[in-house]
């Protein structure tokens, strides 16, 4: 009897990816080079798209997609022609910031129903850990009418993939890999090792695989609250925090992180998945949701010395003009989702201003369409009394700051400028005359 990576290689079976978004699809794109791959996704629209050869997540790129042999589908049926599975749908959190697994469980009734005997489902999503043997397999055993460990195996690879990063990608990143027993995670890790060139991690079981996964991300989520709660201090003392962090970062063991607004899929959300299973056990989370707290708040830092700065230079506060240049969660990457720019948005419409926004390489209707907010383009953005830049897309980053002067147009008098992220020089800007802060 051969095996399920064997028949994959032979082409004999087929692999499905479900959910081809920005993780999912580099997947099916790097898999499609050494097997036959059907890539499914809900979204018609999106895999359209596809079809057409466009990517719109800019991940891999238009050559890429129109190159690959991926079988592109919205349709569910096409599933029954897959043998091994690999899930890489959201999971995001719902407004009281609890799990919102909505998404992974619907994916779970979708592949349930064309699980045939020998099959292997592979959950990539974010999770707490139980939720692949606790709440997947039981949809997955109701829906195809068969059973687990008998019929078909499961296991679990936590997506490692940095949306926007070209050089840490999918091919060059340790993966970890689990399974229900031995045989499933020989087959699971085999499957990956074709297109896995730094190579796999063979977790112990799966929960020990979901928990890496989510404490990945918490802790970087901690380290950079640690960073902004320093801002906030060293504000208050008159201290450049880019300077004493750069002072600081001489020492051999000092860790290299910064200020900044934390948003996106992965670190804004995972605490928040470990810390609910914690609670579930009786535990409250001390460190972890300390860091979630300073970290949710800092749009409105931003936001509320943004406007005491209108004050002091005697700008009404009341329908100011300000531009904020960058939506996206993070530089260089279209994603919006869980951009915590909107939070400076929102901190600022509660005191009547209603910002400017630009940002060179978000989807501009779908910005409107998931957030409400209108985009305008640079051109059409003038006469400001404050300028934002909010994240610092390469497209911005090459800007002088002479061209930003023109953006207050004849307001001589305030000429606030906020970067974020400290991409200019800070004595540079102040020589200039701009009213310079930053993180």
């Amino acid at each position: 009897m051969t095996s399920l990576y064997s028949d994959l290689r032979e082409k004999r079976e087929k692999l499905a990816l479900v959910g081809l978004g920005y993780v999912g699809m580099p997947i099916a794109v790097a898999f499609a080079k050494q097997i036959d791959v059907i890539g499914y996704d809900l979204n018609e629209e999106k895999i359209n798209l596809y079809k057409a050869g466009f990517d719109p997540t800019n991940e891999v790129g238009d050559e890429a997609i129109s190159e690959t042999t991926v079988e592109f589908t919205a349709d569910e049926n096409d599933l029954d022609a897959a043998k091994f599975f690999i899930v890489a749908v959201p999971t995001p959190v719902n407004s009281d910031h609890t799990p919102d697994l909505t998404p992974v469980e619907g994916a779970s009734h979708i592949v349930g129903r064309h699980l045939s005997p020998g099959a292997i489902v592979v959950y990539e999503s974010t999770v707490y850990p139980g939720v692949t043997e606790d709440i997947c397999i039981p949809i997955l055993e109701e829906e195809s009418g068969l059973k687990c460990g008998i019929d078909f195996k499961v296991g679990y690879s936590p997506e490692r993939i940095n949306p926007g990063d070209k050089e840490h990608r999918l091919e060059t990143i340790t993966k970890i890999v689990s399974g229900m027993d031995a045989e499933s995670l020989e087959e699971i890790a085999n499957v990956y090792e074709l297109v896995i060139d730094a190579g796999v991690h063979r977790a112990e079981s799966i929960k020990v695989a979901e928990a890496a996964k989510v404490i990945e991300n918490s802790q970087r989520d901690i380290n950079i609250a640690f960073m902004n709660e320093l801002s906030i201090i060293f504000h208050k003392m008159g201290i450049d925090t880019k300077e004493v962090l750069k002072a600081a970062g001489t020492k051999w063991n000092f860790l290299n992180f910064t200020p900044g607004l934390v948003g996106g899929h992965c670190i804004g959300v995972d605490p928040y998945y470990l810390t609910h299973k914690a609670e579930q056990l009786g535990y409250h989370s001390q460190i972890i949701l300390s860091g979630r707290r300073i970290n949710d708040d800092m749009g409105k830092y931003v936001a509320e010395n943004l406007v005491k700065r209108l004050i002091a230079n005697s700008v009404p506060v009341k329908d100011a003009k300000v531009g904020i240049f960058g939506f996206t969660f993070k530089e260089d990457c279209p994603d919006i989702r869980n951009t915590k720019v909107i939070d400076i948005i929102n901190e600022l419409r509660e005191y009547g201003i209603e910002p400017h926004i630009f940002d060179p390489i978000a989807d501009n209707s779908e910005i409107e369409k998931f957030y409400g907010v209108e985009t305008a383009s640079f051109g059409d953005i003038e006469d400001l009394d404050a300028i934002v830049v909010a994240v610092g897309h390469n497209e911005l980053k090459k800007m002088k700051l002479s061209e930003w002067r023109k953006l207050f147009g004849s307001r001589s008098d305030a000429q606030i400028f906020f970067d974020i992220k400290g991409i200019y020089p800070k004595r540079e800007a102040e020589d200039a005359g701009f009213d310079y802060w930053r993180l």
